[in-house]
This record gives C-alpha cells, sequence and structure tokens, in this order.
C-alpha cells in the first residue's frame, strides 16, 4: 500500500502575531509547527501502513523551502519526505495544482491531508487535489478502515454520521477524533536528521494572491457588568437592542 501524506507548516496556535510598524509584513519572531490536523493524517497513515504494509510519503510546499515538519514526519515514523520549494502569495488552487502534479508522477493508492490549514482555514486544497487528479474524496473522516482494493471512511455530518466505501486511488481529510498522533521517539529524531530531504524546484506560477498590506485586529471594547440577578435582564435587553444591537 502506498500513502502519501500532504503537510503544512503553520505557526504555533500560542504565537502571538504583531505586524511590523510600517504594516508591510509580520514578524517573523513565529513558532512553527505541524498543521496539527496534518499530524492527524501522518499518524492514520502510520497507522494503515503497520495493518496492511506498504511505504508513506509526506510531501510539503514551503515558499521558504523549510523543511522542518517533514523532519518530524520522518521522525514519526514516514518512510520518505519530499519538499518543494515555492508557493508564496498562491491561492488554494495554485497550491492544490502544484500538490497534484508532484503526486501524478508517483504510484499511489490513498492521499492524506487534514482536513484544513490552521493559518487560513480555507478548507479546499483537497478537494481541489482529489478533482485535479480525479479520483473520490471524503472530508472530515473520524475513522479509516480499508478492505483490499477499498476503504471505508466515516465522515462528521451535521447531527450524526455518514459511512462512505470507496475504491482506491482516493483522497481523505482528517477531522479531530481519528486517532491521537503518536510523539517522535528519540531513536525516530536521530535517524530523521540523517535522513536526505530531495528538495523540488517547482514549476513557477504566476502569483495568484497580492497582498497590499497587514493590519492588526482592532481591540475588544472591554465588558460591561450591567447589574446583578433577574434585576439586570431588562437593562441587557435594552443595551442589546440599542447599542450591539443584536436584537
Amino acid at each position: 500500500m502506498k500513502i502519501i501524506v500532504c503537510v503544512k507548516r503553520t505557526p504555533d496556535t500560542t504565537t502571538q502575531i504583531r505586524v511590523k510598524p510600517d504594516k508591510s509584513g509580520i514578524e517573523q519572531d513565529i513558532e512553527w509547527i505541524l498543521n496539527p490536523y496534518d499530524e492527524l493524517a501522518v499518524e492514520e497513515a502510520l497507522k494503515l501502513k503497520e495493518k496492511n504494509g506498504g511505504i508513506v510519503t509526506a510531501i510539503s510546499l514551503d515558499p521558504d523551502a523549510n523543511n522542518s515538519v517533514l523532519r518530524r514526519c520522518l521522525a514519526m515514523g514516514v518512510d520518505e519526505a519530499c519538499l518543494l520549494k515555492g508557493g508564496k502569495n498562491y491561492d488554494s488552487y495554485s497550491v492544490a495544482k502544484l500538490l497534484a502534479d508532484e503526486i501524478k508522477q508517483r504510484e499511489y493508492n490513498l492521499v492524506l491531508f487534514g482536513k484544513q490549514a490552521i493559518d487560513d482555514d480555507n478548507y479546499q486544497v483537497p478537494s481541489m487535489v482529489a478533482t485535479l487528479l480525479d479520483v473520490p474524496w471524503v472530508s472530515v473522516v473520524t475513522k479509516v478502515e480499508v478492505n483490499g482494493d477499498s476503504v471505508c471512511a466515516t465522515r462528521q455530518i451535521e447531527g450524526g454520521e455518514e459511512i462512505m466505501e470507496t475504491k482506491f486511488p482516493c483522497v481523505i481529510s482528517c477531522q479531530r477524533g481519528l486517532n491521537e498522533p503518536r510523539y517522535p521517539s528519540l531513536k525516530g529524531i536521530m535517524l530523521a536528521k540523517k535522513k536526505e530531504i530531495p528538495v523540488k524546484e517547482i514549476a513557477s506560477l504566476p502569483e495568484s494572491v497580492a497582498v497590499t498590506g497587514h493590519e492588526a485586529p482592532s481591540p475588544r471594547p472591554p465588558g460591561r457588568i450591567v447589574g446583578e440577578g433577574s434585576g439586570a435582564v431588562k437593562e441587557l435587553v435594552r443595551l442589546l437592542k440599542e447599542e450591539a444591537k443584536v436584537l
């Protein structure tokens, strides 16, 4: 079984984002991590490999050619990795096309993604890659079972779950609850440091997004106590109607 996992380097959710004084960009004192949803995809790939055999390959598109998340994937147990250099100021379609072009050059049964990246939250790339590859796609998956040349995936829907079965090859995007990602072992970390990660210069695409400036969100107004107990209800309703205008 040949599994490809597409991963992304994203800012840690605890990072305090600061805009440069001239509003030309973001201060680069950022802690970067493997996108948490992609980490679920890596773990699921490893579990499927342990159960069914095969090879797991991690692919990352990074404008700075930073391979730190691929090193983490290798430390977790991924067999091989490939870094695609480029992708600055690209929209979701451009990213999906570059990933799909790379995947088309490889043999694969299954392509795994996290359901979304926590930085831009576009939730678009997995479906676009599946469309460009002309293969089935199942999203927000919380359970995966392989049966021969087919896969049965349980996915979240409003108010319940949906079970879908499809043939290989296919694309699956992973949701929380699918698994609990493992921590890399010391042995895995040491081996990952020695592994070579090939870097591919991707085909040049015109920038599809123009960044004209950066602006920090306006500070939230302070909270206000309008009273205590049932006596505060009338005043709260008045403020919601006349000031907040949400009623």
